[in-house]
């Protein structure tokens, strides 16, 4: 029997940092998010983010926590729900990090007799700290508790028609009535060195931006190009001329070299150079969470109003639109018929 597994994030169990501070240290301590030995990633996590953060971190969920609770999973619910209506073989949800499990999803399935599943990391891009973790843990779960199980993978669906399509939709709806200047693609930053450990050619990475042009068997696994691909088709879907859109990475780590320009310091420049009505659109996520609610849609915001800029629209994520359930429903479909 086939059922599927929808994996995203997670979140802390409440926005306080009694909560926040074990969701941290289980995210923080995965060695495909910070990639170093362990004693140093402990050390680091540990001995010094821990120290912290969970203190800054409770604040920003505390300001888009709703009576339902963390906005990442209620949309993800919302969108499971929707999408198990579409479909008739079991979908269970669960996440990488906190209390929903991907062992209780595949539990959950197991209790319902499936034993081929698809996993579906609910990321477009493919990157270690996503994507891997979550095929990883999965895998190692299989091994250890479910071996009669089969796994089909999701690969990453940057490019996928459908989905682009719902995505160009999305952004085409809520721009209605927003005579914009500039629309910026901020996606989720990620740690150079992490492009370089995905290339599987071990030699097509340049991180000069042309190597992402360059066609190659490096692509399958490479963010950078996934996420500049994945521009470049919704702009080509929506009709959006040259110097009309940006392409930005956000969510970074102090201490790394990471993938630029950054959102923060771009939106800050972009009053000055003439750009007064703003529109930000975040594709690396398929639901809205503290990355696009609390840094771009309140901290953006108030930056680059801050800077001289007078309207600012942080478009939603795809979260339950029909049209995006419609499209995971049909990949459910096809994963039936096979």
């Amino acid at each position: 029997m086939k059922g599927v597994l929808l994996v995203n994030l997670g979140s802390p169990e409440s926005p306080t940092a009694k909560d926040v501070k074990p969701y941290l240290d289980e995210f923080l301590m995965d060695k495909y998010v910070i990639d170093v030995p362990f004693l140093l990633r402990a050390l680091l996590v540990r001995g010094i983010i821990l120290q912290t953060r969970p203190k800054k971190s409770a604040e920003a969920y505390s300001r888009i926590w709703t009576d339902e609770g963390s906005p990442l999973i209620v949309i993800s619910k919302k969108m499971h729900k929707k999408v198990q209506k579409l479909v008739d073989i079991p979908v269970a949800l669960a996440m990488r990090y906190g209390t929903m499990t991907i062992q209780k999803g595949l539990q959950e399935l197991k209790d319902k007799g499936v034993t081929e599943v698809m996993l579906l990391p609910l990321y477009p891009q493919h990157a270690m700290a996503s994507t891997t973790t979550i095929v990883a843990l999965a895998e190692e779960l299989r091994q250890k508790y479910f071996t009669e199980m089969k796994f089909t993978v999701v690969p990453a669906f940057y490019n996928k028609t459908d989905y682009i399509k719902a995505l160009a939709n999305s952004i085409k709806k809520h721009l209605e009535g927003f005579d914009y200047d500039h629309l910026l693609f901020s996606y989720h930053g990620i740690p150079k060195r992490h492009i370089r450990k995905t290339d599987i050619t071990k030699s097509h990475c340049k991180m000069d931006r042309t190597c992402c042009s360059t066609p190659s068997p490096a692509h399958e696994f490479c963010y950078s190009h996934q996420c500049y691909e994945t521009t470049k088709q919704v702009v080509e879907a929506l009709g959006i001329p040259e110097g009309k859109y940006s392409q930005t990475f956000q969510s970074r780590l102090a201490g790394d070299k990471w993938l630029t320009p950054y959102t923060d310091v771009e939106i800050n420049k972009m009053p000055n150079k003439g750009i007064k009505k703003l529109a930000v659109v975040t594709p690396a996520f398929v639901a809205d969470c503290l990355e696009t609610l609390e840094e771009i849609a309140m901290e953006a915001n108030e930056e680059f109003l801050h800077h001289g800029g007078e309207e600012f629209i942080a478009i939603p994520c795809l979260n339950d639109e029909d049209e995006w359930c419609g499209v995971v429903a049909n990949w459910v479909k096809d994963f039936k018929n096979n």
